[in-house]
Order: structure tokens, then sequence, then C-alpha cells
């Protein structure tokens, strides 16, 4: 059962590492500083990094260690969460870039 867990959660990280990739070449492609960087071939750990404003830094590291989100503003940590928190937190961020990324297309379209 171990076994099976521990294979489980590294196919998450796995996952979780490519979809931190995309998502920094998309917000790279409308504009905004983003970068994600990987150790390696394996895909198990990511550090990636999105500057949302002047001196507005979202930081989001995954690993085998666990799941970090800081929020950082004039270099001052505004908000750290880990594990399933970092993740929402995240999900929330893409979702906001989705909902503006949607209305800037409407307003080039329009």
């Amino acid at each position: 059962m171990f076994l099976r867990l521990a294979n489980q959660h590294q196919e998450f990280v796995k996952d979780l590492v490519m979809s931190l990739q995309a998502l920094a070449t998309v917000l790279e492609r409308r504009g905004y500083e983003a970068a994600c960087y990987t150790c390696g071939d394996r895909m198990n750990s990511a550090n990636f990094m999105v500057s949302l404003a002047p001196n507005h830094l979202i930081r989001f590291l995954v690993s085998d260690y666990g799941i970090t989100w800081t929020e950082l503003r004039d270099d001052r940590e505004l908000m750290k969460l880990e594990g399933a928190e970092a993740i929402a937190q995240l999900q929330e961020l893409a979702d906001l870039l989705k909902v503006k990324l949607q209305s800037d297309a409407h307003v080039l379209v329009g």
C-alpha cells in the first residue's frame, strides 16, 4: 500500500510541475515576467515565479518534501501557505488570470 501511495505522490508532483511549466509559458506570452525552474529531467521539483505587478511576486515551490505558496510585495512576505491551501491559492491565481485574459480578448475582438 505504501509503495502505491509513494508512486501516486510522485505522479502528482510530476503533473503539478508540468502544469506550472505550462502556466509560466502562457504568462510569459501574455507579457508577465514568469518562470518555472526544474532540476533535472525527473520532474520531481519546481520553482515557479511570476511578477504580477512591480514589486509584487508570487513564488510557488513543489517537491517531494512539500508544496509552498509565498506572496511578496516590496520584498516583504504577505502570505505563506502550504499543501492543499497553496494549491487552492494557485488555482485562484490561474482562474483570475484566465478571466483577465478572456476579458482582454473580448476588448481586442469587440
